[in-house]
């Protein structure tokens, strides 16, 4: 069978040192589908970084409207192309082609495309600052280096690391991609490659700016992400994955923007569990299985006060996810993980009410719930804050208020927490008491809604404190913030206007918001307001 190649320097050609290779699986039969694909050795790395450096001058000089016409035609293609995109992507990853994959995610992710386009279009990104009284101007500006992005198992399309929120931001801050697809999903990586390739030459842009390799060795991707030739890293995946990666980013100084883990704990108040207890333990059930469970904004624990209540949500709950055949997961690794991590929470105190068992054919596990009471949480938090990555969640029973404070003291840095209350007002100086503590330790807090969907807006907060992300101050979703991660702050001094860069000089390009002596304006420099 012949190995795919890789896109490298500008076009696709065989590897130049694979050390293997390996197929794509379908994950209902656990048996291998697709053709062979590359996995790289040290030869592979260099040409990608040296080809990556060797663009990153020209991409951080290219007109900004290149930058947006790429990301636009790039978008477009992808629609143009979402049979063949879908069916891919179903293939590999089994997760719903026309609900899913087709009417969720591949529009989300066309969709944050051309927000990054209008992003650079507008400027907003760059932050123009401009201090007439010291002579000083300012702005984020591209790093002038490349940036690796690693993609995750869970989104083949939104957080695909040659197409995702990730690979837009750093592209859109005029800085080279090489992209390393994850193997869950090769074939799916390498036709949006294909597409991002074609409108790259289309835009009259570096053929280099995007790379793709499909895979390489733990050891061999510590190599890369310490070499001090990259400008930053954005990676999507498991926390001592992203940890090993980021402890050789560190040692050079190469930026790491990780999203590693997240529990994302819900809060059920005694007037809402009143109000509306058996819709929310079918919301809550419709949110732990969604995707199978395999969503970084998983409620992987639900906080529920003792009493009738509360014990009749438990009840239901147990109910649906009793009732629910087992779902199937992403790969093998993806199953031991889980099965490892309802292990860790049995040992530590944790009751299993249901699932915990596999089921037959392919990565199939079933819908898990566990409790523990508050006292027993409090005693173990580390342990019982183990990330069970599927469809389980555990339910944490509190007697009182109290020890409803305590737990949310004890989180770790989580991407996002919700808080369910009761449409009369009644829990409100409970969602006052709770809120503060929460709010130093998540990124995104929800009201009365479960936390798994993640809209796409420059308002949005997709990262946390850690260990759910390496840095509280950005976001992976969202522009034009989530492109400011991979920018530089550059001061001019008393630079001549003709010498400046078009968004720091004295005649506004249009549109263009610039702080000028401490007001954000459209006017032109000692122009009116």
């Amino acid at each position: 069978m012949n190995v795919e190649p890789l896109l490298l320097a500008g076009r696709w050609q065989p590897s130049r040192d694979a050390g293997g290779s390996f197929r794509a699986v379908d994950p209902t039969s656990g048996e291998a589908i697709g053709p062979e694909f590359p996995v790289s050795g040290a030869a592979d790395l260099e040409a990608a970084l040296a080809a990556a450096s060797e663009a990153a001058a020209a991409l951080a000089a290219a007109e900004p409207a290149r930058i947006a016409d790429f990301l636009d035609a790039y978008a477009d293609a992808l629609e143009a192309d979402a049979d063949t995109l879908v069916a891919l992507a179903h293939a590999e990853t089994a997760l719903p082609a026309p609900t899913r994959l087709r009417g969720v995610e591949l529009p989300r992710t066309s969709g944050q495309l051309r927000q990054a386009a209008q992003a650079v279009r507008a400027y907003g990104w760059a932050q123009p600052v401009i201090d007439t009284q010291a002579g000083l101007r300012s702005h984020l500006a591209p790093l002038s280096k490349p940036v690796l992005v690693f993609g995750p198992n869970n989104f083949p399309f939104a957080f695909n690391a040659v197409a995702g929120s990730d690979f837009a931001s750093a592209i859109a801050a005029r800085n080279p991609v090489i992209a390393k697809a994850h193997p869950s999903h090769p074939a799916t990586s390498l036709r949006l490659a294909q597409l991002a390739h074609r409108a790259l030459g289309e835009a009259g842009l570096p053929e280099a700016a995007v790379q793709l390799l499909y895979h390489f060795d733990h050891a061999l991707g510590q190599r890369l992400a310490g070499d001090a030739r990259l400008g930053a890293i954005g990676f999507t995946g498991s926390r001592p994955a992203g940890l090993a990666l980021k402890a050789a980013a560190d040692a050079v100084g190469v930026l790491f923007y990780a999203e590693l883990s997240s529990l994302n704990p819900v809060f059920l108040l005694p007037g809402a569990l009143a109000e509306r207890g058996e819709a929310l333990a079918q919301e809550f059930f419709a949110s732990c299985t969604l995707g199978s469970g395999q969503f970084c904004t998983n409620p992987g624990i639900v906080v529920v006060p003792h009493g009738a209540a509360g014990d009749a949500f438990v009840e239901r709950a147990r109910q649906h996810f009793a009732a629910a055949a087992p779902m199937v997961l992403f790969s093998r690794p993806v199953l031991d993980g889980l099965q490892q991590a309802v292990a860790t929470l049995c040992e530590a105190g944790a009751q299993l009410l249901c699932g915990g068992q596999t089921g037959e054919g392919g990565y199939r596990y079933a819908p898990t719930l566990l409790a523990v009471e508050a006292s027993d949480f409090l005693r173990a938090p580390a342990a019982l804050q183990t990330e069970a990555f599927g469809p389980a969640s555990l339910l944490v029973r509190t007697a009182d208020l109290d020890q409803a404070l305590a737990v949310a003291g004890a989180f770790e840095g989580n991407l996002s927490a919700a808080i369910y209350r009761s449409g009369d007002g009644a829990d409100d100086a409970v969602w006052q008491a709770l809120a503060p503590l929460l709010r130093a330790r998540v990124g995104r807090l929800v009201n009365s809604c479960m936390p798994t969907g993640v809209a796409v807006s420059p308002a949005q907060q997709h990262g946390g404190p850690f260990p759910s992300t390496g840095h509280p101050g950005f976001t992976a979703v969202g522009m034009p913030a989530a492109i400011r991660r991979f920018a530089a702050l550059h001061c001019y001094d008393g630079v001549p206007d003709a010498l400046l860069p078009p968004e720091l000089r004295d005649r506004n390009l249009g549109g263009v918001q610039r702080l000028i002596d401490g007001h954000w304006t459209t006017a032109d420099v000692g122009g009116e307001t």
